[in-house]
C-alpha cells in the first residue's frame, strides 16, 4: 500500500479527544510516506535512520494494520545486520553514518519482532526473523557489565564503553523479555538470556549507582517503568517523584528538567508507561495535551520551546508519530501492543536474590 491509498485504521486507534479515525489514518499515512522503497523508515524524508526509531515506527504500522509495510521494515533490518549481530547507530539511504553500535538500538528488534508476530500470527515471519533476533541479543548480552547493567555502546574500534545508561538498559530489559517470549514460543531455550535479564532487571530496579547520572532527562525518570522493570508501588512512587519536575500542564513532558522544551516522543512514551501501571486517565490527558504538536497533514513536530512559543527543531519525525500511535493503541486495547508494553505475559528471566553477589564481588 502506498501513502496515497486509503488507510482504514482499527478501532483501537480511535481515542476521543486525541484521534478520530480520519486523524489516525492521516498520521499513519505520514509514516508510510516517509518509508523508503526498501522498507527503511528514516526520521523524515531525507533524514537519517537509527534502528531503534525505525523499529518504533514499524510497530506503529502494525498497530495500524499495515502489516506488509511493517514486515518490509523488519526485512530491512535483516538485510542491514552486521555479521556480529549489531547495527550501526545511523544510516542515510542505507549508508552507515556513525559506525558506533548502540546496544539498546541493537536489542530493540526483539520488541518489534515479537509485536509483529503477536499482531499477525505469522509463523513464517518468525522463522525468518528469529536468527536476526538471536544474533542481535547475543551481541548485546555479550556487552553486559559485571553489575548487571549493559554497556551503552561499542565504539568503531570495537571498544565497549565502561558505562551504562539507565534509559538504554531499561529498554534492553524490555527487549530481552520479548526475545525470551519468542524463544519460548519457538522452544529454543536461552539460559544465558534468562540470567542476563534477571541481573539487568535487578540493576535497573535497585542499583541506580550502576548507571551514569542522567537524572536531568525525563527518559531516565520513566523508562524503568516503560521497560517493565518497575510495577506496582515501586512504579507509582517513581512516577510521583518525577511528575512535578518533568510534566508541564497543558503542554506535555520536558525532555530535560531544566529546559523549557516539551517533546512529543517523551510525552507519548510517558503516556504508555502510565497506561501500563493503571493510570490511563493521566495517559489520555497527556496525549490530548500534545495535539498542539500535530501538523495539518497528521505528522507531529518533535518538540516545542514554550518560553519562545516556537516549534523546535523544525522537523516532524516518524518516531514521534509512531510513539503516539502506540500509546493510543495500548489505551484502545490493541492486543499486540498491550501484551508487549504491559509486560505481564513476558518472561522475567532468572530472579536475582538480594543476598547474592554480582560478578565483580559487590553485593547484588
Amino acid at each position: 500500500m502506498t501513502a496515497a491509498e486509503e488507510v482504514a485504521v482499527p478501532e483501537s486507534l480511535v481515542l476521543p479527544g486525541v484521534l478520530d479515525a480520519g486523524q489516525a489514518a492521516a498520521t499513519v499515512r505520514t509514516i508510510l510516506a516517509d518509508q523508503q522503497a526498501d522498507g527503511a523508515i528514516p526520521w523524515f524524508t531525507g533524514g537519517h535512520l537509527d534502528p531503534w526509531d525505525h523499529t518504533e515506527a514499524a510497530m506503529a504500522l502494525d498497530a495500524a494494520g499495515e502489516h506488509t509495510a511493517a514486515e518490509a521494515a523488519y526485512r530491512w533490518l535483516a538485510g542491514a545486520q552486521n555479521p556480529d549481530g549489531s547495527w550501526y547507530a545511523s544510516y542515510t539511504d542505507g549508508v552507515p553514518g556513525s559506525r558506533a553500535k548502540e546496544t539498546n538500538f541493537c536489542a530493540y528488534v526483539a520488541v518489534g519482532a515479537w509485536h509483529h508476530h503477536l499482531a499477525t500470527g505469522d509463523d513464517t515471519f518468525l522463522d525468518l526473523i528469529w536468527p536476526v533476533v538471536r544474533r542481535a541479543v547475543d551481541f548485546v548480552v555479550g556487552l553486559q557489565l559485571p553489575g548487571g547493567a549493559v554497556s551503552w555502546r561499542q565504539d568503531e574500534d570495537g571498544t565497549a564503553a565502561p558505562d551504562a545508561l539507565l534509559t538504554g538498559s531499561s529498554s534492553i530489559l524490555h527487549a530481552l523479555r520479548c526475545a525470551l517470549a519468542m524463544a519460548d514460543h519457538l522452544e529454543e531455550s536461552q539460559p544465558d538470556w534468562e540470567l542476563a535479564a534477571g541481573r539487568l532487571a535487578h540493576a535497573v530496579a535497585h542499583h541506580p549507582e550502576r548507571f551514569l547520572d542522567k537524572g536531568r532527562y525525563s527518559m531516565d525518570w520513566y523508562y524503568p517503568v516503560l521497560g517493565t522493570a518497575l510495577r506496582g508501588e515501586a512504579a507509582e512512587r517513581r512516577i510521583a517523584d518525577g511528575w512535578d519536575r518533568f510534566v508541564v500542564d497543558g503542554l506535555g513532558v520536558r525532555c530535560v528538567s531544566d529546559r523549557p522544551w516539551v517533546t512529543g516522543g517523551e510525552s507519548a512514551e510517558l503516556a504508555l508507561a502510565l497506561w501500563a501501571v493503571g493510570q490511563s486517565d493521566r495517559a489520555v490527558e497527556i496525549l490530548r495535551w500534545i495535539q498542539h504538536l500535530r501538523h495539518t497533514d497528521g505528522s507531529y513536530w518533535t518538540g516545542y520551546v514554550f518560553e519562545d512559543d516556537a516549534v523546535w527543531p523544525e522537523e516532524r519525525t516518524t518516531w514521534t508519530a509512531g510513539s503516539l500511535l502506540l500509546a493510543v493503541a495500548a489505551l484502545g486495547g490493541d492486543h499486540a501492543t498491550a501484551a508487549v508494553f504491559g509486560g505481564e505475559q513476558l518472561p522475567t528471566g532468572l530472579a536475582v536474590v538480594g543476598c547474592c553477589e554480582a560478578r565483580d564481588g559487590t553485593p547484588a
